[in-house]
Order: structure tokens, then C-alpha cells, then sequence
């Protein structure tokens, strides 16, 4: 038997399964090379790693680990509430951020309802969308970012979910506060709205807008965020959305029971009340974000100024330049599959980890041109 003969909807089979960075490992399998000298610049993580703090806890927690988590993840819901001033029942803890935004999807998409996102926006919306069976509204990016208006005119009878992401990923563009709020008092109610802020630990601070504050004035709203990113713990998967509590309840509804593991809870508790870490990850990735574009700007490449921890940078041929990055031991991220077939997205490492790239680029792109 093979898989066409299995009795999966035709919207099953016609998904393209979510292609992740390429692994370390796996290109030095493939080209022989020490995986100590491989730098991967493409899949958005903190090259700081975890915090000393979570690691701590992570350790602590090991000990239990053969007993089941709390499936209600009280310990970090409660440190969730205090810091967001929030009841503990507008929480809901996910395996990622990803994990949330299925869960909205599993909550309100069915066959015969719509889902609107933008072009060049993250691809799980569409994997979401088009696992539920439901019809995708992709509306034109303007810039290269979300068209608000444009996706508050798309708005159809069917349609009962939207994603908008602040930062957007992989373009790095952002929405201004009033933007988001004049968008969300023209959606009616009967349409949820994920605002998905995997990033929003890497804006500058008076960039930061109390998205907190629009949930508690828009009950249809779902605030997504994640301890991938700036926290350090994408490894332990470890997300978490707030939105009110009727909300809430429907999200709990389709999520698993455990979705949230003992280590990944005990650190992602400890990772949240860290800020030393915290600002040593913003800092960094400030420094870093300069090195690259300002390399950039002599090489005479276009970028798109980014409000994440990546740049996205026009390269012409972009997966001959990938394929000559990884022959140097340089992972990125093409994003042909995004419709950006000359762009590259590039990760904000180390100093030395940019210093890595940015001395393999010119061969790479000399060699992809030639």
C-alpha cells in the first residue's frame, strides 16, 4: 500500500508539509564536514542559547519526569498572569507558539469557512488553514507586510478566523499600534483574530504596544507569543496564548492534554522572570542586526529593514547562493516557498557567527552568478 491509497480528504493530501531550517547534522553529513565549524543562521533561534536560570530549573524538574506534567500548567499560568495582569483563565500553554496557532484553527475552521493571512506571512497559517479543510484568503502584501485594509475588505460571510503577525516572519516588517486598532474595530466579532508576537521581545521598546490592553477590549481577539525566540527555549517548545476567557475555553477544547511538558514548564517559568537574559538577547541581536546590514549596504544588496531577529536580503539567485553558503559551512533560509524566490532570510547569530557569513557571502554570490 502507498499513501495515495490511504483514505485521506483531498485537502490532506494536497498539503505541502512545513520545511524547517536545515539541521547542523545534517549538512555535515552531507558535504563531510566537523560540525563544530558549521554556522546555522536559519531557523530565528537565540545564539545565546537558554538561560543559565532555565537550564537550572529544566535540571530540577528532570527528577519527576516520570510522572506526567500539569496538564493545566498552573505554575507557569500563574507566573503568565502576574506578569500580564490577567486571569489565569485567559491562558492557554502550547507546544510552541505553532501549537496555538493550530489551536485556533482547530477551534473555529471547518470545511465551508475561511481563513484570512497575508502574503509572504508565516507558512503555518496556510498548513493550518488547509488542514481544517478551509478556503484560504491570501490577501496581496503591500511592501512586503501586512495590508490591513486590504485583509479588513477581504472579510467574507465565511470567514471566521485571520492572522496577523507583528513582526511578520519571514519579512521582518511591522505594524504600527494605531494600525492594529483600527483593524480590529472593524472586524466583526464573529471572526477570531490570532496576533501572533513570536518577535515582539526584539522591538525597541517604544515600539512594544500593550497588546493586553486589546484583548480585554476585543473578546474575538488571541494574542500568540512564544519562549522560542528571545527566551532561549525553542527546544523544549513552549508557547502560550492569552485571550478572554470564553475564548480560552474553546482552545482548551481541542488542545492535548500534555501539550506542554514538566521541563519545558519549570524552565519557561524561570526563563520569564529572568530580564538580565532578556536584555542581553535585545542587545545582542540590536549589534548583530547592524553588522549584517551595514555589510549589506556595501555589498549593495537590498534588505528589508526588520523588526525580528533576522534580515531578509535580496540575492538574485537565491538557492544557488544557499547551495554556495552551505558548500562553506553557512546555513540560511531560502524563502522561495514564501514567493520571495530572490531573497534569502538571514538569522542574527554570534558576532562571529555574522562575521562567518558575511566573509563566505561574496564568494557565494560570485559563484552563484558566474
Amino acid at each position: 500500500m502507498n499513501s495515495s491509497e490511504l483514505p485521506a480528504p483531498a485537502h490532506v493530501r494536497a498539503i505541502a508539509p512545513y520545511q524547517g531550517g536545515k539541521p547542523i547534522e545534517e549538512l555535515a553529513r552531507e558535504l563531510g564536514l566537523d560540525p563544530a565549524t558549521i554556522v546555522k543562521l536559519a531557523s530565528n533561534e537565540n545564539p545565546l542559547g537558554m538561560p543559565e536560570t532555565a537550564r537550572r530549573a529544566m535540571v530540577a524538574a528532570m527528577e519527576d519526569l516520570g510522572r506526567y506534567p500539569d496538564s493545566n500548567g498552573f505554575a507557569l499560568k500563574a507566573a503568565l498572569a502576574a506578569k500580564f495582569g490577567v486571569p489565569l483563565d485567559w491562558i492557554t500553554l502550547g507546544n510552541g507558539s505553532n501549537d496555538i496557532l493550530e489551536l485556533a484553527a482547530a477551534a473555529v475552521l471547518v470545511p465551508g469557512r475561511s481563513c484570512i493571512y497575508a502574503q509572504h506571512s508565516f507558512a503555518v497559517y496556510a498548513l493550518a488553514t488547509q488542514a481544517r479543510g478551509a478556503r484560504a484568503i491570501v490577501v496581496p502584501a503591500r511592501a512586503l507586510g501586512h495590508d490591513l485594509d486590504a485583509m479588513a475588505a477581504a472579510i467574507a460571510d465565511d470567514t471566521a478566523l485571520i492572522y496577523v503577525a507583528n513582526p511578520n516572519n519571514p519579512t521582518g516588517t511591522y505594524l504600527p499600534a494605531d494600525t492594529i486598532d483600527r483593524f480590529l474595530q472593524g472586524v466583526p466579532d464573529r471572526v477570531v483574530v490570532v496576533l501572533d508576537e513570536a518577535y515582539n521581545e526584539y522591538l525597541r521598546p517604544e515600539l512594544r504596544t500593550d497588546s493586553i490592553a486589546w484583548v480585554r477590549r476585543y473578546p474575538n481577539l488571541l494574542v500568540s507569543r512564544t519562549f522560542s525566540k528571545a527566551f532561549g527555549l525553542a527546544g523544549l517548545r513552549v508557547g502560550y496564548g492569552i485571550a478572554q476567557a470564553p475564548l480560552t475555553d474553546l482552545l482548551n477544547r481541542v488542545r492535548q492534554p500534555f501539550n506542554v511538558n514538566a521541563a519545558a514548564q519549570a524552565a519557561a517559568v524561570a526563563a520569564l522572570g529572568d530580564n538580565e537574559f532578556l536584555a542581553r538577547s535585545y542587545n545582542l541581536n540590536l549589534a548583530g542586526m547592524q553588522q549584517l546590514t551595514q555589510a549589506f549596504e556595501a555589498l549593495k544588496l537590498e534588505y528589508v529593514p526588520s523588526y525580528g531577529n533576522f534580515v531578509l536580503v535580496k540575492v538574485g539567485p537565491a538557492m544557488r547562493v544557499y547551495e554556495e553558503l552551505l558548500k562553506r559551512g553557512v546555513i540560511v533560509r531560502p524563502v522561495a516557498n514564501y514567493q520571495l524566490p530572490e531573497w534569502l532570510r538571514v538569522s542574527i547569530g554570534l558576532p562571529e557567527e555574522n562575521r562567518r557569513f558575511l566573509e563566505a557571502l561574496p564568494a557565494a554570490l560570485a559563484a552563484a552568478r558566474s
